[in-house]
């Protein structure tokens, strides 16, 4: 399986946040698109953000820092990254590196948009 195929990113605009969706896996391999695009967004001015890991079967440390980064970097301009629809595995992993206590992690898209 090549890059790309690991994970699909899909995206879009909803009022004054963007929305990403994330399918697949995140991972060393394929952090770095998602970095890229998170980094696009935040140069356009986009302050909220939220990131829908229904469909993400897995997220690595390499995940996480991308995640950590995009957090830190809308904490200084007063932005917002919100993150819904985890399951269960995932959400684990991020109750296991402690982001869960600073990342809100909301039952749906429209909960999360709601809170931008």
């Amino acid at each position: 399986m090549n890059r790309e195929a690991d994970m699909e990113i899909t995206e879009e605009t909803r009022g004054n946040a963007r929305l990403f969706r994330l399918q697949g896996r995140l991972d060393s391999n394929t952090s770095p698109a998602l970095e890229q695009r998170l980094a696009e967004a935040l140069s356009n001015g986009t302050r909220g953000v939220v990131i829908d890991f229904k469909h993400l079967d897995y997220i690595s440390s390499a995940g996480l820092r991308v995640i950590l980064k995009t957090a830190k970097a809308l904490k200084r301009d007063n932005g917002k990254l919100l993150l819904c629809c985890m399951q269960d595995y995932v959400k684990e992993v991020f109750e296991i590196a402690g982001f869960d206590s600073f990342l809100p992690i909301l039952p749906s898209p429209e909960d999360a948009l709601r809170e931008i």
